[in-house]
């Protein structure tokens, strides 16, 4: 896995303080995405020991809320194997802290990727540039959804985070 930056003490990409983990690499190349720079697999820098022990620092930290992964989409294919064992690994060692995941997938096309139930939310559908609506949270356009992943598999039907 490539990634392309891991921002601290964010408080757009999900609820409270969090560290975002900027994967490189979409297949999905939505029209308008501000983050086009992140679509190339090959981009960034290789996701390495000292880029894990970053997230773990700011994990570590009481006033972070947990970490978000967005790109880029972390679910792109060359990614989800890394992906899934940097979630079962933040989940062990930080067990308090949640983990939100954007990605341009839909919910019926991921959930049942075995790591899913370690998500607590997740951003699915691809961003479309003619329902961009800057009134919502945490997503670009009214198509995408804000899901509570955990509540969701375990209740059978999507549960939303907000409406």
């Amino acid at each position: 896995m490539r990634y392309h930056n891991i921002t601290k003490d964010d408080m757009l990409n999900g609820d409270g303080l969090r560290v975002v983990l900027w994967v490189a690499g979409c297949n999905h190349m939505c029209q308008g995405c501000q983050n086009a720079f992140t679509w190339d697999a090959e981009g960034g820098l290789p996701f390495d020991d000292a880029a894990k022990e970053e997230i773990f620092a700011e994990l570590k930290q009481s006033y972070v809320s947990g970490i978000t992964f967005s790109g880029g989409d972390p679910l792109f294919p060359q990614n989800r194997a890394d992906v899934e064992k940097l979630i079962y690994e933040i989940k062990e060692k930080f067990p308090q802290k949640t983990i939100w995941l954007y990605t341009g997938y839909d919910w019926k096309d991921v959930k049942d990727l075995p790591f899913m139930n370690q998500v607590d939310v997740l951003v699915d559908g691809m961003y479309i540039e003619a329902l961009r609506d800057t009134k919502l949270f945490w997503r670009g356009s009214s198509n995408q959804r804000v899901i509570e992943a955990k509540r969701s598999l375990t209740e059978g039907g999507i549960i939303l985070h907000c409406d």
